[in-house]
């Protein structure tokens, strides 16, 4: 997917005018909702999924500002994006209504927010490592992308993982894309920052010559601003989880089976279609197979 994904972001790139952003309209979740499943099983008294019921809203950590995933849009007021709409359909699917709170979280504040109960899931482009599922329990996956590399337009000199070596790459902190680096470039020198707003204001003032994060992040960027150029294909394949507290075996169950179910009905592709694929042009991609 990743020939598709670049080659669909300079279209729309060059596609816009005076820096705006096409990012989808908050009215287009209704859509998706009139197809969403509604759980009518057995609750377990004092399970996850009672407590929320009994709270009346799913507790969520993501973001507001990664277009095409999930960002405030300023006109509705309401949460787009991939990772939003699938956090108001899990919603849906555990209250019957789309009912959510949204915290802000980072790379360094997920883990936290999931063990002290502060949310109920991270749907944030969270990427499943081993280190991580140490940590944290994930459902799915329910993304599949990879580490890509951002540098500002005009910039040569990059054009593949190798050509990172010696150079100042930034990545996001506690991210996979620390490991990636290092792994093609170990002369590289490594900044980190918390958040991706952090890393792309660093690249914009020189403080580093590339900007290594995942794939379907760094197209959002790109489609918002045109200084913003991806160089070659991900060298990495990342799979995006969502985050449960660790050892919540029959949260993860549940929230496994309801991605299986939006994966078979099609809800999953008419996710994408309204936001991702509103930039990646052909068929939605099929979604990747939920881990046993």
């Amino acid at each position: 997917m990743g020939r598709l994904l670049v080659a669909a972001l300079l279209l729309f790139v060059a596609g816009c005018s005076g820096g705006e952003s096409a990012v989808p309209g908050g009215g287009k979740i209704d859509a998706l909702l009139t197809k969403a499943p509604v759980y009518a099983g057995q609750v377990t008294p004092g399970s996850a999924v009672d407590r929320i019921r009994k709270r009346g809203e799913l507790l969520i950590g993501g973001s507001q500002d990664a277009p095409l995933l999930s960002q405030l849009d300023p006109v509705s007021g309401e949460l787009t994006g991939f990772d939003a709409y699938l956090g108001k359909l899990l919603a849906q699917y555990v209250l019957g209504k789309p009912s959510t709170d949204l915290l802000t979280a980072t790379s360094e504040t997920r883990e936290p927010l999931l063990a002290n109960g502060t949310v109920d899931v991270i749907v944030q482009t969270y990427t499943i490592t081993p280190q991580r599922a140490e940590r944290v329990s994930f459902a799915g996956p329910y993304y599949r992308s990879g580490q890509s590399i951002a540098v500002p337009k005009g910039s040569t000199g990059i054009t593949k993982p190798a050509d990172l070596a010696g150079k100042t790459v930034i990545v996001g902190a506690n991210t996979p894309g620390v490991k990636a680096v290092r792994d093609v470039a170990p002369t590289a020198e490594v900044l980190e920052f918390g958040s991706d707003p952090e890393c792309l204001t660093a690249l914009k003032q020189g403080r580093g010559d590339a900007y290594v994060q995942d794939q379907a992040i760094l197209v959002a960027d790109a489609s918002k601003d045109a200084d913003l150029r991806l160089v070659g294909e991900p060298f990495t394949e990342d799979l995006y989880g969502i985050g449960i507290k660790h050892g919540d075996a029959e949260f993860t169950k549940f929230v496994n089976d309801w991605l299986r179910e939006i994966g078979k009905s099609g809800l999953w592709q008419e996710v994408w279609k309204q936001t991702i694929g509103t930039v990646v042009t052909g068929e939605a991609p099929a979604p990747p197979a939920i881990a046993s």
